[in-house]
């Protein structure tokens, strides 16, 4: 029995022997096991610069680093008394212009067109008078009764009141009428411009607040409360940290043997025991050298592919810049039109 025992002892020994030896010489010669592929890389730094489209002075931020926000978190906020100030002047002016323009759409009123109507009356009898008046000087002056400055008076009277009596029935045409079709297009052009300055002035009122366009992390608080921020002038960076992309690079020698789709295993010095589970979602057309920081001896002047390994990250423990060793099994079948998401990582 003893002797059983040690046989098995002697032959697990040899076996262990052997796959040490195997490992040993798969790293040494850079060779890898068959139908697995192992690749190098980084998790992926994505972050954005968050900045004001307005300039003022920053009241508040909201946030501090390593914070993790929503979408749609409220992150910084300047002074908005100059802006609220433009917006109540906007809609000053525009309610002004409403006005002026419903004036012109509802016409003239009954009152002035009773008091045009009452103005042609008056110059209608004005220019009866003036007319007799003319009439009786131009007789008198024949007989050399009244002179000739009186006919000349007489006559100037009455040309000014036919003039006067028919610019009153014009005004009376145009009271009853109403404004010009063009004066109406005109006045409703300046109510639609005083819109679109009320909503200008609105959107610099939503510009003095900060909002988180994605879920992310607060990476780096670049400005602080009490300074003056500019458009385009960064104030907080932000690390994207869904989804998590491990950046790769395949060698031009392995292309054919890895498409989009296929599973992956990704490994940390970090988390040495654990193993994440992943899929190759992208592989670059184009070739480039390898980059320094993945650069292996046996690599430095192979041409390689950039890949984008997409990681399932439940416990947020893969950080951005993180080294990352990725393995491939090579003897998985995947269809071309394999279609892999995020959906991936719910179902493990």
């Amino acid at each position: 029995m003893a002797k059983s025992i040690t046989k098995i002892m002697l032959i697990l020994l040899l076996l262990a022997g052997v796959a040490g030896g195997a490992y040993i010489y798969f790293q040494k010669n850079g060779q890898q096991p068959a139908g697995q592929l192992q690749l190098y890389g980084n998790v992926d730094i994505r972050q954005i610069q968050l900045a004001f489209q307005e300039s003022g002075r920053l009241l508040k931020l909201t946030v501090e680093e390593g914070d993790r926000v929503k979408a749609g978190t409220l992150l910084a906020e300047i002074d908005k008394v100059r802006y609220q100030a433009n917006l109540n002047k906007a809609k000053a002016e525009l309610a002004a212009l409403q006005q002026i323009l419903k004036r012109m759409q509802s016409g003239s009123r009954p009152q002035e067109i009773a008091k045009a109507q009452a103005n042609v009356r008056i110059m209608e009898a004005k220019f009866t008078d003036s007319e007799i008046t003319f009439h009786r000087s131009e007789r008198l002056a024949k007989k050399k009764v009244v002179s000739q400055q009186q006919l000349d008076d007489a006559t100037a009277a009455y040309q000014a009141a036919k003039e006067s009596l028919e610019a009153t029935r014009q005004e009376l045409d145009i009271a009853s009428t109403g404004p010009r079709k063009e004066d109406i297009a005109a006045s409703l052009a300046k109510v639609q411009g005083a819109e679109a300055a009320v909503m200008l002035a609105q959107k610099g009122i939503e510009d003095t607040q900060l909002f988180a366009p994605v879920d992310a992390v607060i990476r780096n608080r670049i400005m602080e409360p009490g300074e003056m921020v500019f458009p385009n002038t960064p104030v907080l960076t932000l690390a994207l940290a869904s989804p998590v992309w491990v950046r790769g690079y395949l060698p031009e020698a392995d292309l054919g043997k890895v498409r989009p789709g296929m599973k992956v295993s990704i490994f940390t010095d970090s988390f040495p025991r654990k193993t994440y589970d992943g899929w190759v979602g992208f592989i670059s057309p184009t070739a480039e050298f390898t980059p320094k920081t993945v650069e292996t001896p046996a690599l430095r002047t192979r041409l390689v592919y950039q890949t984008r390994i997409f990681a399932c990250n439940p416990e947020n423990e893969l950080r951005l810049g993180m080294p990352a060793t990725i393995q491939i099994d090579l003897t998985q079948s995947v269809s071309n039109e394999a279609i892999i998401d995020k959906s991936l990582c719910q179902e493990q």
